[in-house]
């Protein structure tokens, strides 16, 4: 006997109700990358001077990771291995434009030449969930190609190659977007960012990546008077850099509104972080070291939270060391998704996340086979005037920290549980610490084919 009409109409309807439910059982993902944030940057890590209470209460609801770190210490190669859960030297993209910063005079070796683009053989983040039933919005920055609606997004809100916007006041020019109401760039990006919130099909993975608070520091006029008057903290003290973090944080409360009046704030997994150090000059982070581009812990070390309701005790710390390579793992973890995990760098954190696990022993590496100028010869905590980071590589494993140059072939060792500033070199006191690390590093080299630059520049004439 033949199923009439309506019997099949029926199963159909039932299979389609069943597929919709149990996609609906997956949790939303909104993972927000700031742009240049600094490790004490926020409330949460210690800042007396930037107002963040909406990041603050965010921060409340999960867990913060006090010794966060971004893959890199500049925007492209730290976004790039954020998606793709990749090493740096397996995506070969080691920062913006060409590899030859500085003056040719002062660069004693050749570096490694740097990719600009992504490559379409990774899986990014949103390729995965795409594929898994997930809508997926680019919202902000993007930095890996002109269109990031290439690598899995189905819509993208002001992304492209740009690495900032040439102004936060319309128009801006470099960033695909249109100001009907004038607004400032963030305010723009975090309104269409509700609308996708607003109109989507559940479940949903949301990359915020503001452009913010990267340069131009473009000033919220109307804050400017409150923070031109309080006092500086702990080298903290740019008026309008502050404004920028406000507004920053304002539309983070607004998104998180947002989730709280569609009710779907307790299904969604919420990370937050920043791509790189804050710039100094432009903040600071003591007591680390340095800022952005530099591979001591201002460079390097990020601010980090993650929220999930009824996965993720509030109210929690954690001193692991984590890295956003462990992001993808993670996300995947809490998507269902047990494909592509054997394929990343990184760790999936959730036994982490739920504490069953308090421990994550590993060894942590970045790799800069490249030369990066710096800012400012008269004002800086680089390791010489002239560089934010000369070629080199980094190891981290426990509470110890190896520095490799290539140029000279010179280590610095820094015990970061008894020196987090990095000011004290334990090279010639820990010789077999620098052999272990240096092990770690060197077998790592290997497995991930990292090069390393070691011919001579003809035009070097010397450190000056």
């Amino acid at each position: 006997m033949k199923p009439s009409y309506l019997t099949l109409t029926l199963f159909l309807a039932i299979c389609s109700f069943s597929i919709k439910s149990k996609a609906q059982d997956k949790p939303n993902i909104i993972l927000i990358n700031v742009d240049d944030m600094g490790w004490k940057d926020v409330g949460f890590m210690g800042s007396k001077y930037y107002e963040t209470p909406n990041i603050d209460s965010l921060a409340a609801m999960g867990i913060i990771f006090t010794n966060g770190y971004a893959a890199s210490s500049n925007c492209a190669p730290s976004r790039a291995s954020l998606m793709t859960g990749k090493w740096t030297p397996r995506h070969g993209i080691y920062t913006v434009d060409a590899s030859e910063r500085g003056l040719s005079k002062h660069r004693k070796i050749i570096p490694t030449k740097n990719t600009v683009t992504l490559s379409r053989n990774y899986e990014t983040i949103p390729e995965i969930l795409g594929k898994n039933g997930y809508q997926t919005c680019h919202a902000g920055k993007w930095h890996l190609s002109n269109n990031p609606l290439e690598y899995g997004f189905q819509i993208n809100i002001g992304g492209g190659h740009n690495g900032h916007p040439k102004s936060y006041y319309p128009p801006y020019k470099n960033v695909n977007l249109s100001a009907d109401k004038g607004q400032y760039l963030t305010d723009l990006v975090m309104e269409k960012t509700l609308d996708f919130v607003d109109s989507t099909e559940f479940p949903f993975f949301l990359y915020y990546a503001p452009y913010a608070v990267h340069t131009p520091i473009n000033p919220v006029k109307s804050l400017l008077a409150k923070y031109s008057v309080k006092p500086a903290s702990e080298g903290q003290d740019n008026p309008k850099y502050a404004t920028m973090v406000e507004n920053l944080d304002r539309n983070i409360g607004l998104l998180v509104s947002k989730l709280r009046e569609k009710g779907i704030f307790d299904n969604t997994l919420i990370i937050f972080t920043s791509d790189n150090g804050g710039l100094y000059g432009i903040t600071k982070q003591g007591p680390l070291r340095a800022g952005k581009g530099s591979y001591y812990e201002g460079g390097i070390r990020e601010p980090y939270i993650f929220v999930m309701k009824d996965k993720i005790k509030p109210n929690t710390i954690s001193h692991v060391p984590i890295t956003n390579l462990d992001v993808l793992p993670t996300i995947l973890n809490y998507a269902g998704i047990s494909e592509n995990t054997s394929k990343t760098d990184g760790d999936n954190l959730a036994a982490i996340l739920e504490g069953s696990k308090t421990e994550l022993e590993r060894p942590l590496f970045w790799h800069f086979p490249i030369y990066l100028q710096a800012y400012n010869k008269s004002d800086n905590e680089n390791r010489d005037a002239l560089f934010r980071t000369r070629p080199g590589s980094v190891v981290r494993y426990g509470d110890w920290k190896l520095h490799y140059y290539f140029e000279n072939n010179e280590v610095e060792l820094y015990n970061l549980d008894e020196d987090i500033g990095e000011r004290n070199d334990l090279t010639s006191k820990e010789p077999k610490k620098v052999e272990e690390l240096l092990n770690y590093l060197k077998d790592w080299w290997a497995s991930t084919n990292a090069p390393i630059p070691q011919e001579l520049n003809p035009e070097y004439e010397g450190d000056i």
